[in-house]
């Protein structure tokens, strides 16, 4: 958050007045702050690793003992493609999104609001872009959200399909062979594979806007923020570094968007 704001002052006071010294001191305290922001991002990287991964440790063995005390009515009513989902598929898909949460729930907000506040900081009147953008990104990408929500949650229903395929396969082998079952076994695995593909291709196909309206919307405000800014400049309202600034932060809250707005992915 603040490395935009050190490249404001190296500008304007070093740049553009052609003072050294201020140049050498606030790209010491930027080069600081990357170091920094290096140091923590690669430490929360591990521990978010270590968190989830523990996460989906623990859960695995809860499950498996839960399985375990099952009666024969729970396991009649449990099919064992099924269980098998859960413990493996659903346990990773947990741990992907506790992995993912970590960041979108503390990064994603904190960046955006921290953007947001020294966008009005800097200059109110050129922040009104920013909340403009905002709620026309993030319609636009709430939109898809919703309607990808339903597809990935038919997604993982349809594993469960596809492992039964495997299940009944792998362990009655014989049974098909001795039968000459190959090509229907085959077949019925097929048509479980496909509709496991053909649905997410549908929420990946939407879920791929995302990207390209996130650029329209980032370079958007960018060419409306450069107009506007260099007006503001000639009239003396902001200064070159600040503008410079307030690219940076354009940036991060976008970035911000993105993130919050892909939860529903993990």
């Amino acid at each position: 958050m603040l490395v935009p704001y050190v490249m404001a002052l190296l500008i304007d006071q070093g740049i553009a007045v052609g003072d050294m010294g201020q140049v050498f001191k606030w790209g010491i305290i930027m080069l600081l702050c990357a170091v920094l922001a290096l140091m923590v991002g690669a430490s929360s990287g591990i521990f978010g690793s270590e968190a989830s991964t523990g996460l989906a440790a623990n859960l695995r063995d809860a499950l498996f003992g839960k399985v375990q005390t099952y009666s024969f009515s729970n396991i009649d009513k449990f099919s064992t493609a099924g269980l098998v989902t859960r413990m493996t598929t659903d346990v990773t898909n947990v741990q992907n999104a506790f992995q993912m949460a970590l960041i979108i729930a503390t990064r994603a907000p904190i960046t955006l609001i921290a953007s947001l506040v020294m966008c009005l900081i800097i200059s109110p009147s050129l922040s009104v872009i920013f909340f403009v953008a905002m709620v026309g990104l993030g319609t636009v990408l709430l939109t898809i959200m919703f309607k990808t929500m339903p597809m990935f949650g038919k997604v993982f229903r349809r594993y469960d399909d596809l492992n039964a395929s495997v299940q009944e396969n792998v362990t009655a082998i014989r049974v098909v062979k001795a039968f000459v079952r190959e090509d229907h076994e085959s077949k019925k695995f097929k048509l479980a594979a496909d509709e496991l593909h053909d649905l997410f291709v549908a929420a990946e196909s939407l879920l791929a806007w995302n990207g390209p309206v996130m650029m329209c919307s980032m370079y958007g405000c960018i060419i409306v923020l450069s107009w506007f800014g260099t007006h503001s400049i000639f009239a003396g309202q902001i200064t070159t570094g600040e503008l410079t600034s307030l690219l940076g932060y354009v940036m991060n809250i976008l970035m911000s968007l993105m993130m919050l707005t892909m939860g529903d992915h993990w």
